[in-house]
Order: structure tokens, then sequence, then C-alpha cells
């Protein structure tokens, strides 16, 4: 159940880049902008199983600069009345090869993510608490992975925002 809520959470994540400069919700499936802070979002959606809150960012940078990527960005997701605080996830526009790894480097810190189709969650469910503080002490993070093609990806984030865009999250309900 976690996996498919997670794919959903992935389309409403896709829906709010598309719809960036969205102010007001037009109908209970559209993703509402909170607030902006520098290059993170606070976001929220109202899905089947109730309100899901998220913070966003797309890469500042896309290697190999020569491919398109589709939509990429990494959200840190809040789902209240669940145990999971602020869950990580990277999304592509491409499918990741079949049972690869993503490396997600917070300022040299590593951690290893897994991949299904277009998707990629922490490894170590344990570590999402650490990912979310390294993020907020960090400047710099770089997410690489390989493509189904065998293509090596990497994208690079300012985590500049992030913290704001997190203390948004407390209000959202």
């Amino acid at each position: 159940m976690r996996m498919n809520f997670r794919i959903v959470l992935a389309g409403a994540a896709t829906a709010a880049i598309i719809l960036g400069n969205l102010t007001s919700v037009a109908n209970a499936q559209t993703p509402t902008r909170i607030k902006q802070h520098n290059a993170w979002g606070a976001y929220s959606h109202n899905g089947a199983q109730g309100k899901v809150c998220y913070v966003l960012s797309i890469p500042t940078q896309k290697e190999p600069s020569d491919r398109d990527h589709g939509d990429v960005f990494f959200m840190l997701a809040k789902h209240p009345g669940q145990s999971v605080s602020f869950e990580p996830q990277f999304t592509v526009g491409y499918p990741f090869a079949d049972n690869s790894k993503v490396t997600l480097n917070i300022d040299g810190k590593e951690f290893a993510m897994f991949t299904k189709g277009s998707n990629a969650w922490m490894e170590n469910p344990s570590e999402e608490s650490t990912v979310v503080a390294a993020m907020r002490a960090g400047s710099k993070m770089t997410v690489s992975g390989k493509s189904r093609r065998g293509t090596e990806t990497s994208y690079t984030y300012s985590l500049s925002g992030v913290t704001a865009s997190l203390q948004e999250m407390q209000s959202c309900k």
C-alpha cells in the first residue's frame, strides 16, 4: 500500500511542477503551493488517503546535458496520521535500470536509494531523518543513477530554502 501511495504522490508532485505558479486550488486533486523559499517550495495535496504535505525542488543542473531528462524533482513528503515524517523521494522522467540504485550525496555524505520505474526511495528507511537533517544543514545535494538504457545521470540541487519550506509543513495538517 505504501508503494501505491508513493506513486500517487509522485503524480501529484509532477502536477505541482507543471502547474508551478498555482496560487489557488481548482479542485481537491490539484496540488496547492503553500509557499516558495528560494529553490524549495512547500505544497499540499488532498488524496484518497487524506492530505499529503511535501516540499519539492527541481535540479539546478542535469547531466548529461545533451539528454532529455523529462520532469525531474526531489521531494520530502509528510504523511499526516502516519508514522512516516518526511520521506525522501526522487523522480525522473524516464525509467531507471531494473534493480539499480540511486546515490544521494549531501555535502559529501552518501546514502543509497532503491528504484522502481522512474522513482527512488531510501534503501534504509531508518536513514530518512538523517537525510532530512543533512539537507537542513547542507548547501549542495547531488543525486545520480542509471537509466534503463544504461545512461549514467546526475542532478545537482541547491539546498537553499529547504529548512524554511520544511517549517511551512508545521501548519500543514
